[in-house]
């Protein structure tokens, strides 16, 4: 089996990654795995598809960052009697032509959670920044999609920035750049939403050192962001977060597809991986913000691996 990020450089990766490793360790059909980081080139990552299908792979699993540009190469696979899965960013094309399964994720619901928190805890209206990965990819736009649906595009709630959102590749060092010149731009910021929360961090507390005040925070989870919120909030008096869980198993349903259309197992009920409400700092439901300080910032407590697993991962 091949598994190919278009992006492998965060600690979200590291720890999807580490989620299909230990779930084709449940199939013994599955004798290897191999993997290749597209390093966030969209050339490289076309050719990691290439060099899968040359391997002999019988399943392979993409997260096609780039989006449709990788529609080419994953037919090309599909084409060559690969079981081929794209999951989490649409590439396009159809299943059964162009590849055998999209495995997504209702991020048009992720964005309508966002909202309907913010239509809650700021009833009054306000200036919300969004921020999610690669120009074009479908996460991002679907959560944007179900903002506007929820908060409409022309009343109090006013989207600032580059639309559908600033772009950042998930990127940590380019979020803290994309972040940091919105501070400075947009004197008035109250809500911020991202779909990759512990990115912010390191802008966040930079700002937070030079006297600004954090707004209000939509989304997803990690122990970096919970910490910094437990750190801040006595000081902090706008800020609230709710966040969803980052969902690092949703390579495991891609796993569990891919692998039962190439052996003839049994398929897996869902093809959608869903996007659930994980903290919420001003209702404390389904759970108040958690930070484990004894492990490192960049593990996430909703994910099914535990946190202390995690861990290990960084040195192993």
């Amino acid at each position: 089996m091949g598994f190919t990020d278009g992006f492998g450089g965060n600690s979200w990766r590291l720890v999807t990654t580490a989620a299909v490793r230990e779930e084709v360790k449940l199939c013994p059909n599955v004798t290897k795995l191999y993997y290749a980081d597209g390093q966030g080139k969209t050339d490289k990552a076309i050719s990691d598809i290439k060099g899968m299908v040359a391997k002999g792979v019988k399943a392979l699993v993409v997260f096609p960052d780039a989006g449709e540009a990788m529609l080419p190469a994953l037919r090309s696979a599909y084409k060559a009697g690969v079981v081929t899965v794209p999951y989490r960013v649409a590439p396009g094309g159809t299943a059964g032509k162009d590849y055998n399964l999209f495995v997504g994720s209702d991020f048009v619901l992720a964005g309508k959670l966002w909202g309907e928190w913010i239509k809650k805890n700021l009833p009054n209206g306000g200036n919300i920044l969004r921020i999610s990965g690669p120009a074009g990819n479908s996460q991002g736009a679907d959560e944007s999609k179900g903002l506007e649906q929820v908060l409409g595009t022309t009343g109090k709630y006013k989207f600032i920035g580059a639309a559908p959102f600033e772009v950042t590749g998930w990127d940590p060092g380019k979020t803290q750049e994309v972040l940091t010149a919105a501070i400075a731009k947009y004197p008035n910021i109250d809500v911020i939403t991202s779909d990759f929360g512990p990115s912010m961090v390191s802008a966040l507390q930079a700002a937070v050192t030079s006297g600004w005040k954090v707004p209000a925070i939509a989304t997803s989870d990690g122990n970096v962001l919970g910490c910094f919120y437990q750190d801040n909030k006595a000081t902090q008096a706008n800020f609230k977060m709710m966040t969803i869980s980052t969902q690092n198993d949703h390579s495991r349903l891609a796993t569990q597809w891919a692998v039962a259309l190439a052996t003839g197992g049994k398929t897996p009920k869902d093809k959608a991986y869903p996007s659930t409400l994980f903290e919420d700092s001003v209702s404390g439901k389904p759970s108040a913000v958690q930070c484990r300080k004894d492990l490192p910032g960049d593990v996430y407590l909703s994910a099914k691996m535990s946190g202390d697993a995690q861990a290990k991962l960084k040195t192993n």
